[in-house]
This record gives C-alpha cells, structure tokens and sequence, in this order.
C-alpha cells in the first residue's frame, strides 16, 4: 500500500469533482429538510429535567441499573457513576405528570426490583430548562466563532478563495454531521457540541495541509494548469491523509463499540464528522477553490522593492 502511494503517478481527483459536488448538494439539502422536520434531539443539558443521585452498598452494574430502567419505562435515563463505583446519578427528561419524589420512588423501585440490591435516594433536584437555553445559544455561538476565526486566519495566510473553500467545507461537514444525528434522532448533550468541534479542528488540519502543498506547488511548478496542480497536491499528502484518518478512526471505532453508553453520542460524531471531513478536504475546499478561479499568481509572494534599488540597477 505504502509503494503504491509513493509513485510519482497522479491521480485525478477533480475528474471527480462535479459528481462530488452533486453528492455534497443533495447530502446538504437532505440534512436541512430533515432538521427542518425534525430538528435535535436535546438531551438534559439543553431540556432540563429530574437528578436522582442514588447509593449503593456495593459497585453498581450500570447496565443492569440501565435496563431495569429501561423496563420501568425509563428508557430516556442516562446513568453514570458520580464520585465512587457506588454512587449512580440518573438523569431524565421532564415529566408533567409526576413530580420530583413521585418519580424518584419509582426510579428506586425499579432499581431495586431490577437489580435485587438495596439502594438509597440521596437526592433529587430539578434543572430548569432556562440553564438548557443558556447551553444551547452559547454551543451555537462556540461554532459560529470558531469558523469566523478560521475564516480569517486562513484568508492572512492563503488567500480568500482558499479560505472561503475550508471554511465551506466545514459548514458542509457540521451541517451533514446534524443532518444524520437529526435522522436517527440521537441525543445530543454537551459531549457532542465538543464532538463537533472537534471534527472543525480536524477537518481544518487536514484542509491546511493540502492547501500548504497546494501553495508550494504552484510556486515551485512552472508548468501545469490549476487541476493539475490541485491533483499532484492532493495525491503527495493522500498518504498522510490516509494513515491519519485511519488511526484516528480505529481509536474512535473502539470509543464506539466498547467505551459505554455516556460517550456514544461523542464517538458517533467523531465517527461521522471525521469520515465526512476527509471526503470534504478533498472535494469540497480544493474543489471549490478551484471553481472560485485560484491562479498560481493568486499564490505567488508580494515582491517588495527596497528603496534606492531602482538607483543601485541604474547603469
């Protein structure tokens, strides 16, 4: 595999580029219709609802505290050690039909009856959902700035095609990342606006990248139109590219089938946005610079004349 990434052959990866950009348009657009529909699903941190801390007199077994839950009729609950093995913090959503102790004696019912163990309610409280809409504006700010800053930062050290190319490839990565999790109505919580940032950062690097050789190129070749240069970029930074991707995807894979179910939601994203992120460093920033008109005199340095130099090359 390695040989064959490390032969000068180029590959033409803007043959591609009209079909990549139909894709991207219609995963874009399915993504907004379904979040126009059905929007997110919103965890406790942006609804609010009922803490139930709970002890046990010896290490609790999640899963079984999980399904028990889930047969009561609890199934939205998110169990989770808080401080030691034995002590469980359940979370749920709002319910207008019971109140705060009413639901915390059926959660320790059906823990008890689902477990066989004896357990104690510490305590139940209540967070309002004005804390949710609070988490919610800043998440969205948080994302909104961050590709502001991007934009920016990108357009002083390339230029504004290049930069209007990565900071569209992010907004295609976050919005189709929401388009699936809106379509399998998973929750979404803090964990994965952190996701979400995450696969901006990535993304960002990967498209930086790219964009580094694409500038050497086009300074160092003086022959070559545009694609060809953008094609020869992309093909000497796949390999990196690839073997990046790939462990990162193998460690978030692992994260995903094994590291339980408080950071599913957080690999899933991971998972998704990473994957999506690749496709977009390639077919959607390159693509797009090169649609926007980039030159390799868009890329070539400023020279600036010294003063007195036109007197020193005087005959």
């Amino acid at each position: 595999m390695f040989e064959i990434l490390r032969t000068n052959k180029t590959f033409n990866f803007m043959r591609w580029s009209k079909v990549a950009f139909i894709f991207s348009i219609l995963m874009i657009g399915a993504a907004i219709g379904t979040l126009s529909t059905k929007w997110l699903n919103w965890g406790l941190d942006f609804t609010g609802g009922t803490l139930i801390e709970v002890g046990f007199q010896q290490p609790a077994d999640l899963e079984k505290v999980r399904a028990s839950l889930d047969t009561a009729g609890f199934g939205d609950a998110v169990v989770q050690n808080f401080g030691t093995a034995r002590d469980v913090m359940v979370r749920l959503r709002p319910r207008d039909d019971l109140k705060g102790e009413q639901l915390g004696s059926q959660v320790i019912n059906a823990i008890q009856q689902g477990t066989g163990e004896s357990v104690e309610m510490r305590r139940v409280e209540f967070v309002g959902p004005n804390v949710g809409d609070e988490l919610a504006e800043a998440g969205g700010l948080a994302i909104i700035a961050s590709l502001i800053c991007i934009l920016l930062y990108v357009s002083m050290r390339f230029e504004w095609r290049l930069a209007a190319g990565a900071v569209l490839s992010l907004a295609h990565d976050v919005t189709i990342t929401l388009g699936i999790f809106s379509l399998l109505q998973v929750e979404v919580d803090l964990t994965i606006v952190a996701a979400l940032l995450t696969v901006v950062g990535y993304s960002l690097n990967d498209t930086i990248v790219v964009y580094d050789r694409v500038r050497e190129n086009f300074r160092r070749e003086r022959k070559g139109s545009p694609t060809e240069i953008i094609n020869g970029a992309i093909t000497q930074t796949l390999s990196r590219t690839l073997i990046t991707s790939g462990t990162t995807l193998f460690v978030v894979i692992a994260l995903f089938t094994q590291g339980g179910a408080n950071i599913h939601g957080f690999a899933l994203a991971l998972l998704i946005g990473i994957t999506v992120g690749t496709y977009s460093s390639i077919y959607v920033a390159s693509a797009l610079a090169l649609k926007l008109g980039i030159t390799r005199e868009h890329l070539m340095p400023v020279k600036v004349e010294k003063e007195g130099e036109e007197f020193d090359n005087m005959p």
